[in-house]
């Protein structure tokens, strides 16, 4: 310990820093009188001296207590808004005027601008003066017509900027475990958005010239001309993974691909780091070694030139740390102090949390540090374990680098992404290597050949256009391989440290046994050949003597990793619980049901509605929102959904079924129930097409169908009504409405009726279906949980609904903005009227119930 007082020091700074940003502040006083007592026990067994010790409790008080008066000081200079927005709810809205400069590059995309705002100058409507303050905001800006996007372009960061618009606060997570946007403002110290209507809202002037956003604003500028000449060498399908591999610039990345490249874990080839970094500066290095510089020279000059390359691909968490590195061991070579990368890495570290202590939270930073100090701990006893392979050496060390990668980042990879493709360790053995040593560097030389000789520049990146072909066809052909894709639910932060940890003991203990084998190898060898004659010792003899005496620590640490990885994989494999979730997915329905036996059943997935007219094709956005892929998808996969066992398509219309889609390239479904029906709607046509392709199977179900799923769940459809022992004839069905699907859904002794989008005389028609099979409606037990049907409407969930099914509670799935006016007042009061609970995904968020032996429990995410 005491010879890496750095390294340690270090790791407490992170460790106290980290303590801080997901503790209490008692949690954190908790968490530093542990550390404490463990350093105090360190010096008592004399492993640590008493002055590391010191230090690195210093090292945790110093960091937790920046990380807390961080904290203390991240708020809003409008604490009456705020009060005000707290009593009137999540989207309220405020007439405001703000004035200040834009901090961030100007992102115009189809009929939104959207940047940063330092405002010195806010006036909210009503007060009487406008307030002096320092608040940072998101502006978006809607545009109304076509000709705005050239106004918009225009902007740039640094200059001033009057705006007068709306302030609301950034939305939080309404799905347990969804991406909570007001929180990842409030890391970058905002608390508030303004919407702004047109471009005749925005005064814009230019901003003194010598700031540091507009000097920013010259990086943005020189980064938008080089993208601007690398969409003229290369071809539109490839220019936007070219900028994004050699400028960091992803806005243009096909989302597609970028899906793809993600389900390989290949998209850290996609973001500038320490490759790209090592890459740029061994070319700059030679090109002055040609130039008969001397070495302090280009050192200094190397020095000099990392910051421009950080500024210039983005300055992303990854290439800060890179760059931070780079400087740092740079200096140290000149000063003649170099030791290793670990010293270096723990410099970066520091500084990077000093200078912004919430970039802790950031994903990219995490991944960043968390692999790099990976690969410096376990490339070389992963290494010194295999072969020599004399000429194969490279490839053994390729190898070496990419199992280490992918072991340390696997557990960090599930946490955030919950997906691991079986194949993504061959991907990145054959495509790191190629696209970082071949394309990569031939794009770089062809965009800087292309400023000043524009053909000799085409005429480079003509060379590489098949090499991206090729990485595109292998890429598509690997990611579609869905039988070696795998779905994580998040395991516990516990996890995460556990298996980092072992795996850092497992480094150390191959280590310790590649020492030990060869000690022994050489012992041995003497042996063996004075004992049987010269040319017969092999190698494998010498292997076979070596792994005698091996410690039992590396079976006990591997069996240790498997069971965790299993545990990761099953994480409710011996739970009996079932639970009901109604995800809150705007203005439709998507309702996720968990059996006590581990089986899935997804209930409609939602979707995001469009209203485009035509001539309006300029509003489409490059990654447009989808409900599917932005929602509800990664939520399942969070949930440790692996597969759907039953996708039930209530009805084809598009605020039920859009979202689907993204379900059905992502999760595997064994099988459709429906209503039978088509649809001459685009996401029908699509949606049914999809199915078909991936032949899941599909039942049209009607009326009086049953279904045991497990012991102690039984679905039974109540409507459409067809005759069950004969197939029917799929039929086009443009109003949907009334041949929904509805069932009951009885988990333990809790049941629940789903009713689609049905009004009243469907369900008039229900009851009397029902009372046929049971005449006396004091037969009907109440159902536990009713959904409302039609969102809401007026038209559905009437009195006699109400009074022959008796709910307990009941559930509205609608959205916050909606224009329907749903749920329409007398629904509510009907609701009232009989006793139920009511909940509503727009004002409650997801709403959730656990079903046991024992009862109905409610979670609800607010």
């Amino acid at each position: 310990m005491n010879r890496r007082p750095l390294i340690w020091f270090a790791i407490c700074f992170v460790g106290g820093s980290a303590a801080a940003a997901g503790f209490s502040s008692r949690g954190v006083l908790l968490a530093v009188v542990a550390g404490a007592l463990l350093w105090a026990a360190a010096v008592l067994c004399r492993l640590a001296s008493w002055q590391l010790a010191a230090a690195c409790a210093l090292a945790v008080g110093l960091a937790a207590g920046q990380r807390l008066w961080a904290d203390a000081r991240n708020v809003t200079e409008l604490p009456a808004l705020l009060a005000a927005a707290e009593a009137d709810g999540p989207r309220a809205e405020y007439a405001a005027e703000a004035v200040g400069t834009i901090i961030s590059a100007v992102e115009v995309d189809g009929d939104r601008v959207m940047f940063r705002v330092a405002a010195d100058r806010v006036h909210v409507e009503g007060e009487a003066a406008a307030r002096v303050v320092r608040e940072r905001l998101v502006v978006h800006v809607r545009l109304a017509v076509q000709p705005e996007q050239a106004i918009a372009a225009a902007w740039q960061r640094g200059d001033r900027v009057r705006l007068a618009g709306e302030l609301t606060r950034p939305a939080s997570a309404s799905n347990s475990g969804g991406f909570d946007y007001r929180r990842y403002l409030s890391s970058q110290r905002i608390h508030w958005l303004l919407k702004v209507q047109g471009t005749a809202a925005v005064e814009a002037a230019a901003g003194p010239k010598w700031t540091a956003a507009a000097l920013l604003g010259r990086v943005d500028n020189a980064r938008d001309y080089l993208g601007a000449r690398m969409d003229r060498l290369y071809p539109s399908a490839q220019s936007g993974y070219m900028k994004g591999l050699v400028l960091g610039i992803r806005e243009d990345l096909d989302p597609e691909q970028f899906q793809q490249f993600s389900r390989l874990g290949l998209t850290h080839i996609l973001a500038i780091s320490g490759l790209h970094v090592a890459v740029f500066l061994y070319a700059l290095g030679g090109l002055l070694r040609f130039a008969r510089m001397s070495r302090e020279r280009i050192l200094l000059m190397l020095m000099l030139s990392v910051p421009l390359y950080v500024l210039l691909a983005g300055a992303s968490p990854s290439v800060i740390r890179a760059g931070l590195m780079s400087v740092l061991g740079l200096l140290a070579a000149r000063l003649g102090k170099l030791k290793d990368g670990t010293h270096l890495l723990a410099a970066a570290a520091v500084l990077m949390l000093i200078y912004d202590p919430f970039i802790i939270e950031n994903v990219s930073f995490q991944l960043s540090f968390i692999v790099t100090i990976g690969l410096i701990v376990g490339v070389q006893p992963v290494r010194k374990a295999m072969p020599k392979w004399g000429k194969g050496k490279p490839l053994l060390d390729l190898f070496a680098v990419t199992l280490v990668a992918q072991l340390v980042s696997f557990p960090v990879t599930i946490y955030y992404f919950n997906q691991f493709h079986i194949l993504s360790m061959a991907a990145n053995f054959v495509l790191v290597p190629f696209i970082s040593f071949i394309v990569m560097p031939l794009g770089a030389v062809a965009l800087l050949l292309a400023i000043p000789w524009e053909p000799g520049g085409k005429l480079l990146a003509y060379v590489s256009h098949y090499a991206n072909d090729w990485t595109f066809t292998l890429v598509d052909h690997l990611s579609r391989v869905d039988t070696l894709r795998t779905i994580w639910a998040t395991p516990p932060i516990w996890w995460v440290a556990a298996w980092l940890a072992l795996l850092g003991a497992l480094f150390r203990v191959i280590n310790l046994w590649s020492d030990n084998r060869a000690d022994q190898f050489d012992e041995t060898a003497l042996d063996l050949e004075l004992t049987k004659p010269l040319g017969i010792v092999t190698t494998y003899e010498l292997a076979k003597a070596g792994n005698k005496k091996l410690s039992p620590c590396l079976y006990v640490l591997a069996f240790f990793l498997l069971v965790m990885l299993f545990y990761a994989y099953k994480p409710d494999l011996l739970g009996k619980q079932a639970s009901v979730s109604f995800i809150d997915v705007g203005q439709g329905d998507a309702i996720h049901i968990r059996t006590s036996g581990g089986k899935h059943v997804l209930i409609d997935g939602g979707g995001t509605l469009s209203y485009r007219k035509p001539g309006e094709e300029w509003r489409e956005r490059s990654d447009p929102f989808e409900v599917g892929r932005k929602v509800l998808v990664p939520l399942l996969m969070k949930r440790g959904v692996q597969e759907i066992d039953i996708l039930v398509i209530s009805h084809l219309d598009s605020d039920h079924i859009r979202g689907l889609k993204a379900v059905l390239d992502t999760i595997p479904v064994r099988s459709i129930w429906w209503n039978g029906t088509v649809k001459e709607s685009e996401d029908a046509k699509q949606l049914l097409k999809q199915a078909i392709s991936l032949r899941i199977p599909m039942y049209s179900v009607r009326a009086g169908m049953k279904h045991q799923l497990d012991k102690n769940t039984e679905l039974n459809i109540l409507w459409p009504v067809g005759d069950t022992s004969a197939p029917e004839q799929v039929v086009a069905l443009e109003e949907q409405n009334e041949s929904s699907v509805v069932m009951t859904v009885q988990l333990y002794q809790s049941t629940f009726l789903f009713s689609g989008d049905i009004n009243s005389e469907t369900e008039i028609s229900i009851i009397r279906n029902e009372q046929k099979k049971r005449p006396l409606i004091s037969e009907q037990n109440p159902v536990s949980i009713m959904k409302v049907a039609h969102h809401g409407s007026r038209f559905s969930t009437s009195e006699g609904w109400l009074a022959y099914w008796k709910p307990i509670g009941a559930v509205a799935s609608v959205g916050a903005t909606n224009s329907y006016g749903h749920p329409n007042p007398e629904v509510l009061s009907r609701l009232t009227a009989i006793g139920a609970a009511v909940w509503r995904t727009d004002i409650d968020g997801d709403v959730r119930f656990t079903v046991t032996d024992q009862g109905l429990f409610t979670y609800m995410k607010k």
